[in-house]
């Protein structure tokens, strides 16, 4: 098989070819930008991005919003430590999970390992697609609820026959919740569904603000909560339609 091609964006020379002694012989191959034009030169052929918040010329915030609008592939934001306004901006443009500086080498790989996991092959959006009638019984691996479908397998997830440009996270969510329609769940358990943690400093805001990306892409026209409600002091819940009322 071949080796998964990672991008390492960042003007830090040496914390790069630092990275790059630790993750190759992890079994990656590693190519390396310094600025925007590089990584646009780059990101086309990569499998995950791994990109770092601050870039001469312009920010990791400003290409992962413009890369969005053309690629899925999965993207790693390197944020400055403790920085709760980076990880939610980041999450809100669609990054799939984020790293802060200083990192431990053996967590970068173990979350590089977990998103191209969560994420298999980018071919999700071109593979075999999910039914298209809503209301249709579950078959085989796919998930059911009302007019939306998804599938675990291929990473494919349809609304009202639409397919879903979802991230990682979003998708992992999104399946969670689906799995546990009907039910309240924590922000803790969504969490370690959308991210493989529990990170209980940062949980309320990092899932809040996927939550809210996953309401607009499910129902872009709704200004309520439709299907995905808050509630209060315990979480959210993934209503069915006997629950929605009126």
């Amino acid at each position: 098989m071949d080796q998964p091609i990672l991008l390492v964006v960042d003007d830090d020379v040496q914390l790069v070819e630092m990275m790059r002694e630790f993750l190759e012989p992890e079994g990656f191959t590693v190519e390396v930008a310094h600025n925007g034009a590089t990584f646009r030169a780059a990101a086309p052929a990569a499998d995950l991005i791994i990109l770092d918040v601050m870039l001469p010329g312009g920010s990791g915030f400003e290409l992962l919003k413009e890369f969005r609008t053309r690629s899925a592939v999965p993207v790693i934001m390197l944020t400055a430590k403790d920085n709760d306004i980076d990880r939610v901006v980041g999450l809100e443009i669609g990054a799939d999970d984020y790293v802060s500086k200083p990192f431990n080498p053996r967590e970068l790989v173990a979350r590089v390992r977990a998103v191209l996991r969560r994420t298999g092959s980018e071919s999700r959006l071109t593979s075999k697609l999910p039914p298209t009638q809503p209301g249709i019984p579950s078959t085989g691996s796919w998930i059911t609820v009302d007019d939306v479908v998804l599938d675990p397998a291929s990473r494919i997830a349809r609304c009202r026959a639409q397919l879903l440009d979802l991230t990682s996270a979003e998708f992992n969510l999104l399946e969670f919740l689906l799995r546990k329609a009907g039910r309240v769940v924590g922000r803790d358990e969504l969490s370690m569904a959308a991210f493989g943690r529990q990170d209980v400093t940062k949980i309320d805001r990092n899932v809040d603000t996927l939550v809210s990306k996953l309401r607009r892409k499910l129902d872009p026209d709704e200004v309520i909560e439709f299907r995905i409600k808050t509630v209060r002091n315990a979480g959210y819940i993934y209503t069915v339609t006997a629950d929605r009322g009126p």
